[in-house]
């Protein structure tokens, strides 16, 4: 079984979820009546990486998850993108990356490692990965933006993990580091990572997108230009983790 899949790099309203969406909507019914069954935005996608937890954390029924839900009922689609939460269990709101699925499954992952060089340690709390999903059978682990610089999550999963989601809030300022890392990643754990980031500019940050779908030996299936407003598409294959990671039995050496 595959899995068709588009990931949505767009711009965002700043601490705007409401202008936001209305952006993003008619991208997702595109993308759902061109044949994808998951479809995934970036990181906080719908108020930018705000630092501003007053405002933006909303709680686990909020605007944003609510409107998640709502485009996977309407769509048939599966939804993915991190949203700031004030999640139970933590004393500060977490970055927490929302997987909606069609029939109303909810899936939830509260990012790793809050990135510290931009204050997000003081914001949000971390949280623990989370075991694979399963998605039309495709076993779907996901991260957050600065998760990509910590090796071991991804490797520490990579034996039940076909598709890596990463969304992102990735300034251009270190665009090299972000697209070099998504095909480690890759070619590490021998599995796909999709990497879909913001583009335009917040909070004093300018952010060129580069996102990317990166196949299991490394290679490059899609590239978004960057700075553009754009879908990339790919068909998730599980078979070809199972065929890479025969061919190359890599990872028993670990």
């Amino acid at each position: 079984m595959t899995l068709e899949l588009a990931a949505i790099q767009h711009d965002i309203a700043w601490e705007a979820p409401t202008e936001t969406m209305a952006l993003v909507r008619p991208l997702i019914l595109d993308a759902a009546a061109a044949g994808a069954e998951l479809v995934a935005l970036p990181e906080m996608w719908s108020c930018g990486f705000s630092m501003n937890t007053a405002v933006v954390a909303e709680s686990p029924d909020g605007p944003t998850a609510s409107f998640m839900h709502e485009m996977a009922h309407e769509t048939g689609c599966w939804i993915a993108g991190s949203v700031p939460e004030r999640t139970d269990g933590y004393e500060r709101p977490t970055n927490r990356f929302i997987l909606a699925g069609p029939g109303g499954e909810d899936h939830r992952y509260s990012k790793a490692k809050p990135f510290s060089y931009a204050g997000e340690t003081d914001h949000y709390a971390g949280g623990e990965p989370v075991a694979p999903i399963s998605v039309n059978g495709v076993r779907v682990t996901p991260f957050i933006c600065y998760d990509l610089r910590f090796a071991d999550l991804f490797w520490d999963v990579a034996a039940d993990t076909d598709l890596y989601l990463v969304p992102a809030n990735w300034p251009g300022v270190r665009r090299e580091h972000w697209m070099a890392l998504l095909r480690a990643r890759a070619i590490e754990n021998q599995a796909y990572v999709v990497g879909v980031n913001r583009v335009g500019s917040g909070d004093g940050l300018e952010y060129t997108g580069d996102s990317r779908i990166i196949d299991p030996l490394g290679e490059i299936v899609q590239a978004a230009p960057a700075g553009d407003v754009t879908t990339l598409w790919a068909t998730i294959d599980p078979a070809r983790v199972v065929d890479v990671r025969k061919r190359f039995p890599f990872m028993a050496d670990r």
